[in-house]
């Protein structure tokens, strides 16, 4: 942190820590006008401001503020005091994490938020031919601007290649992974024969050597005119095809390991064909992942909810599905429904 920047730190710190002060000298003198709960305020500001430690400072003076109004003759409730505990905590575990990623206050927010939207754009669908629809959508987990889930698409004349990854961690720890992940791997992705994909992406992560450097993926590789299609997964759950003919739902397996963990790894490939009327499923484990159940459990219960798109038709299923089998949970999600009419 440059001179200037410290001496901007410390003045916000003075000015928050005076706030303070007044807050709690007019709580001793005039308590039914001044609540203690108003210590909230400085702590808030103090989040968007300051770094860990001079926000760790404020909320010593905070601590202390508390202890005053305490021995005064009519103390803090102790409502107030939880609720100033718990959004310190919060605000400092927010600036923590920000800290980590080298973002600062409203500045390093403004930067969180062009980064998803960025990541976002990048996992856009190509234009598809008048009988191909497809959906994506991807959730981060509980509280956080965005995640470890992300896809690359693209299209090159007849063929339709899509990767779905899901990289190892969650939140915007991972998010900051998946960033530069999804520029690496849309530009291996249509500029390699798609059997080279996964192997090129696998080196790829070993080369970082990131100490949670592993992450699972599924590449789908489209013919637009015959509908044949060819799947590659890296410790990821299998893809789901419904076959309009049987009118069920089957499992596409095709087996490789994690990326970024095996070097020289290799990944076989399944293959299958979208008639009209067919679909097929990629999605991230935050989907079927359920505490106390194997992950067949939540295949099956996934494929449950699918069942009830066949008569309702497609569109939007996407987002019907997440929102059945995994509304709030704390882990990222992501989903790629394709169908052919």
């Amino acid at each position: 942190m440059g001179r200037r920047a410290e001496v901007s730190q410390i003045l916000v710190l003075a000015q928050l820590a005076a706030a303070v002060l007044v807050i709690g000298w007019l709580g001793t003198r005039v308590p039914h006008w001044v609540s203690p709960g108003m210590l909230v305020l400085p702590v808030v500001v103090g989040g968007f401001r300051l770094r860990p430690r001079p926000l760790l400072a404020l909320c010593a003076v905070v601590a202390a503020a508390l202890v005053v109004l305490a021995r005064s003759w009519d103390g803090p409730k102790v409502a107030d005091v939880a609720v100033v505990t718990a959004t310190a905590l919060v605000v400092l575990g927010t600036a923590a994490r920000r800290a980590r990623a080298g973002w600062l206050g409203a500045r390093g927010e403004s930067m969180l938020f062009d980064l998803r939207d960025r990541l976002w754009t990048q996992g856009e669908m190509p234009r598809l031919p008048a009988e191909w629809q497809a959906e994506v959508v991807t959730r981060p987990a509980r509280g956080e601007a965005f995640g470890g889930d992300f896809l690359v698409a693209t299209r090159a004349g007849r063929t339709l290649e899509v990767v779905l990854v899901d990289v190892s961690g969650k939140g915007s720890d991972a998010g900051i992974r998946a960033l530069q992940l999804s520029g690496a791997f849309g530009g291996l992705l249509g500029s390699l024969p798609p059997e080279r994909f996964l192997p090129a992406a696998n080196e790829y992560l070993l080369r970082q050597e990131w100490e949670e450097g592993f992450a699972t993926a599924a590449h789908l590789s489209l013919d637009l005119h015959t509908g044949d299609y060819r799947v590659w997964t890296a410790g990821h759950p299998p893809c789901v095809q419904f076959v309009a003919g049987s009118g069920r739902w089957q499992v596409t397996a095709a087996e490789g390991p994690l990326l970024g963990v095996l070097g020289d790894a290799e990944y076989a490939s399944a293959t299958g064909r979208l008639a009209r009327g067919d679909a097929i499923l990629l999605y991230t484990d935050g989907l079927i992942e359920v505490p106390g159940r194997d992950l067949a459990w939540g295949i099956d219960r996934l494929l449950g909810e699918a069942e009830r798109l066949v008569t309702r038709g497609f569109r939007h299923g996407a987002r019907k599905l997440i929102d059945a089998v995994a509304h709030d949970v704390a882990d990222d999600r992501a989903l790629v429904l394709i169908w052919r009419t």
